[in-house]
């Protein structure tokens, strides 16, 4: 069993910036992807950013441009540089390792509020 444990969360005005970050308890053989999910009060899970060991990402429509995902493969973490944060960005963040064939882990989630 591999363990998520997230970090950076916080509260920033808007136009701030955060980055959160994440690191795996090892390396996961059937990964597909690392990434960060977000739910809001009364609202579903959704993507935020993802990215494979080869850097390929793939961003929810409401972060592009602002947000970035990066990741070490070598230290099993992966980092989302947010910029621009608006209200709206304010979510439960939790970190995910999606895998083949497999269900993804998740991360305890961390709290990122943006006060307007």
């Amino acid at each position: 069993q591999v363990q998520l444990v997230e970090s950076g969360g916080g509260v920033v005005q808007a136009g701030g910036s955060l980055r959160l970050s994440c690191a795996a308890s090892g390396s996961v053989a059937s990964e597909k992807a690392m990434g960060w999910y977000r739910q809001a009060p009364g609202k579903q899970r959704e993507l935020v950013a993802t990215i494979t060991r080869g850097g390929r990402t793939n961003y929810g429509d409401s972060v592009k441009g602002r947000f970035t995902i990066s990741r070490d493969n070598a230290k099993n973490t992966v980092t989302l540089q947010m910029n621009s944060l608006k209200p709206e960005d304010t979510a439960v963040y939790y970190c995910n390792v999606d895998r083949w064939f497999a269900l993804p882990y998740w991360g305890q989630g961390t709290q990122v509020t943006v006060s307007s």
